[in-house]
């Protein structure tokens, strides 16, 4: 059963939307206590992962960020604090090729990024996860819930973003476009959040194919809660009905906020995060 919270919808409406990065958040500074650490993960091909880290007890969260954004944007912040101050481990990153971590963004892919999160899992972390992925973090939080499922007991997605490589970007582009980015391997795209414009590599485009979900089940039986706005300009709240009908799972619900942007960054959408995170976090502690 899908549970719709905040509106209850009968009806789609056909909605497109013009692919962006997800909206650059304000860098925040993660002024936490001793507890919190800024350290380097470095992966057997000699790749870096940046990371802050908070210890605690309980489930463990992590924060999966979107695309071309990175680990110190507000959402980040708010959750760090959040988990700081009620002693849950906490764990936010930076992706392959986005803020402190290595790599060159152009090269980057679903696969690496999901590589990315599983390094951090099995490294850094013991019992447990929540997982919680924004925009493009959330096709990355749902691909490691699938490849974890002994670990990942609960998943949050905030305008989660599976498929918008094929849906958003390639769906999107004239025949022109199409034959530019398979010649040259990369395609310019101008972005509202930023003055120049970023490439996207044919790599992403050609790996997220292989890492499409909802043209199948979803196999996972935790709780997910589907946060979206209904203003998002650039993933359709649409995108986060249809990911709750492809999971399997029974406890799952889709939260639409009816004047709510793709961020959610405002501070009642960041306690609207954080009130389910509790909700989250309490049905993982039963089990």
């Amino acid at each position: 059963m899908v549970v719709f919270g905040t509106l209850w919808l009968n009806r789609f409406v056909a909605q497109t939307a013009r692919w962006r990065p997800s909206q650059k958040e304000r860098s925040v500074p993660m002024n936490g206590s001793d507890n919190s650490q800024k350290n380097i993960l470095t992966r057997s091909d000699g790749a870096t992962i940046a990371y802050d880290q908070i210890s605690g007890d309980g489930p463990g969260v992590i924060f999966l960020h979107g695309l071309k954004s990175d680990r110190r944007g507000t959402k980040a912040a708010h959750l760090l604090k959040y988990c700081e101050a009620s002693d849950q481990p906490f764990i936010t990153f930076d992706m392959f090729g986005h803020g402190d971590s290595s790599g060159d963004f152009v090269d980057g892919s679903i696969s690496r990024w999901t590589d990315d999160a599983l390094a951090v899992i099995d490294a850094l972390t013991e019992g447990p996860q929540v997982l919680i992925g924004s925009s493009m973090g959330g096709w990355v939080m749902l691909k490691t819930a699938l490849a974890r499922p002994d670990r990942i007991k609960g998943l949050i997605g905030i305008a989660a973003a599976p498929d918008f490589t094929e849906t958003l970007i390639w769906g999107s582009l004239s025949q022109d476009q199409r034959e530019s980015v398979m010649t040259t391997g990369r395609l310019e795209m101008p972005s509202v959040y930023q003055e120049e414009p970023y490439d996207i590599g044919l790599t992403l485009i050609e790996d997220g194919r292989s890492n499409l979900l909802l043209n199948k089940p979803i196999s996972f039986s935790g709780p997910v809660r589907l946060l979206h706005g209904l203003t998002d300009d650039d993933v359709p709240w649409q995108v986060s009905v249809t990911t709750a009908e492809h999971l399997t799972g029974e406890d799952v619900t889709v939260t639409l906020v009816k004047d709510g942007k793709h961020n959610l960054s405002r501070p009642d959408d960041l306690d609207l995060l954080t009130e389910t995170l509790e909700s989250i976090l309490a049905k993982v502690t039963d089990q």
